[in-house]
């Protein structure tokens, strides 16, 4: 149970500040958009360096799912993963929506973060965005943290800042998203039109982490 409350925990903590950044910072302009995608990625190095011993830091349902498809966990451990990152990410949502009603500072996305597709042109440019950006990043988290191949110790920090240039490069078309769990905790509490388009925000980055699960089976090197 303990690495299923560290998903849990880890997920709270990359939605809270991630999504609260962009609420506070906004994403209107040069440094919004950097100090967003900074926000993101340093939290996924901080819960790395935090929690990678007891549950391998997935704090997503899209790596969580390219990890077991790969074969290096059960899926029995998948499941609970995806509830614990579910809860965390609704909880973060909860409190967004709190400390929104009980500050003075507002929330400059106007919808606690959430995940958008009109900047994409629409549902199939967001989906093709938000599955490419995913395939990548997963892509990126399967080889840094390969048992053979892999980063070691420096996984964490590689993979934080992949996290920032997928940020940099989508969060002015979809709001970057890359992460199930972190887009619907937002969309919940947010409701109206971020609650009709969370669905490509599970969708599409569950496709790119399934593909690049086969693109790394791939790539890795075969066993002697």
């Amino acid at each position: 149970m303990k690495k299923y409350f560290a998903e849990c925990l880890g997920t709270f903590v990359l939605t809270f500040l991630g999504c609260g950044t962009a609420m506070f910072l906004g994403c209107g302009t040069p440094a919004g958009v950097v100090g967003t995608a900074i926000a993101f990625g340093l939290s996924v190095v901080a819960m790395a360096y935090t929690i990678g011993g007891i549950s391998g830091c997935h704090i997503n349902p899209a790596i969580t799912l390219g990890v077991a498809l790969s074969g290096r966990m059960s899926w029995k451990d998948a499941v609970g993963y995806w509830i614990g990152q579910l809860i965390g990410g609704i909880l973060a949502g909860a409190v967004l929506l709190l400390v929104v009603n009980v500050v003075a500072a507002p929330d400059l996305t106007g919808a606690l973060g959430s995940n958008g597709v009109a900047n994409a042109g629409g549902v199939g440019g967001a989906f093709l965005v938000e599955a490419i950006a995913t395939f990548l990043f997963v892509l990126v988290v399967l080889g840094t943290t390969d048992a053979k191949v892999g980063a070691g110790n420096f996984a964490g920090l590689a993979i934080g800042l992949t996290l920032i240039l997928i940020h940099l490069v989508c969060i002015n078309l979809t709001g970057t998203s890359v992460n199930p769990a972190r887009s619907i905790g937002p969309a919940l509490f947010a409701g109206g039109q971020a609650l009709k388009d969370v669905w490509v925000f599970i969708a599409a980055p569950l496709v790119g982490g399934a593909l690049s699960a086969f693109a790394w089976k791939g790539l890795a090197p075969k066993e002697k």
